[in-house]
């Protein structure tokens, strides 16, 4: 059985390049596999790895001076959940694009443990926002909470200048995957003015599972950032909150479109997505440069291509996109 570990530690770290080329030298030699991102400001990561060389790689990481009490979120898998490892030197752990940076190690929103999180969800006082990206969002949430139109994490500041009515008066907790991303939002809201701050402390993994909540009021899925895309939370009554983007069941498969050009995150059955080589609209199926179409026999391409052209399998996807048009 293999591992899943997500973590981070906001510590200032000097020399940082060869902190990377440490890690990374550590991470090979025990078959480790990920991201790991090493900044001045601390370190972020997502690996996966044979229990036994996790273990090992926790110990690494739980007696280096830097990183005391660091905490981890774990999860099992049947094989590995990355193709290689990748450390890297980056110049901050998330990036909010501030002009005065924010460092979680001065002003922070206040830990909110997974039970009072579980008591304050439907505190109408309470307003819940979730700091990911709306395809993260789109994939699973906690119900009612905010979303923020949003692609990349930068963009959250600006948002919620814009809807600022929606949370003057009421106490905040916001959310993310791990808690990394939250460290950094919610010291910035203090800045900004407000008052009482909070942040779901280890994020949903914790929260979905901490033994009290089991992932209650969770809906959907957890977007993950590896081969997994998605994994379950709520072990109480799960439910599905996204929808097959070619037939608008239910469906929390997502993968991203097989346009290069486009790479249109979509949610989608497998055997939706093989009928539509791929693609989130009839142009990026038969784009030219179409990623899914070479993985394909000449034959299955060509049979494929005509039941779209003739909707023999009753595409739902629209046709239009640039107006040129596109072959395979």
């Amino acid at each position: 059985m293999y591992k899943v570990l997500l973590y981070y530690y906001y510590a200032q770290i000097e020399n940082v390049d060869e902190k990377v080329q440490e890690h990374k030298r550590f991470c090979q030699a025990h078959d480790i596999l990920g991201r790991v991102y090493l900044t001045s400001e601390g370190i972020n990561g997502t690996v996966s790895g044979l229990e036994a060389n996790i273990e090992k790689y926790k110990t690494y990481l739980e007696t280096d001076p830097l990183f005391p009490g660091i905490m981890f979120k774990e999860s099992t898998h049947p094989a590995h959940t990355f193709k290689k490892i990748t450390v890297k030197n980056k110049n901050e752990l998330v990036n909010l694009s501030l002009e005065d940076d924010v460092n979680p190690r001065e002003i922070t929103g206040r830990y909110v443990t997974p039970e009072e999180f579980y008591e304050r969800i439907h505190d109408e006082d309470t307003v819940i926002i979730d700091a990911r990206n709306d395809y993260e969002y789109d994939m699973g949430h906690f119900k009612g909470a905010l979303r923020p139109n949003i692609r990349t994490f930068r963009e959250l500041p600006d948002w919620v200048r814009a809807h600022k009515e929606k949370l003057e008066g009421k106490k905040i907790i916001a959310y993310c995957t791990g808690g990394v991303r939250c460290e950094k939002f919610t010291g910035w809201l203090k800045k900004e003015g407000f008052d009482d701050v909070g942040q779901l402390h280890g994020g949903i993994q914790t929260y979905g599972a901490n033994e009290t909540t089991q992932g209650e009021f969770w809906e959907g899925s957890m977007y993950v950032f590896d081969e997994r895309i998605g994994m379950p939370i709520n072990h109480v009554n799960p439910v599905i909150v996204s929808n097959d983007h070619y037939t608008g069941e239910p469906c929390d498969r997502m993968f991203n479109c097989a346009n290069p050009q486009c790479n249109e995150q979509i949610f989608g059955s497998e055997e939706n997505q093989h009928a539509h080589l791929g693609g989130c609209s009839m142009y990026c199926s038969l784009h030219p440069e179409n990623r899914y179409v070479k993985t394909l026999d000449p034959e299955e391409k060509e049979r494929l291509i005509k039941a779209l052209k003739t909707h023999e399998k009753s595409p739902v996807i629209p046709s239009e996109s640039p107006t040129q048009e596109a072959t395979v």
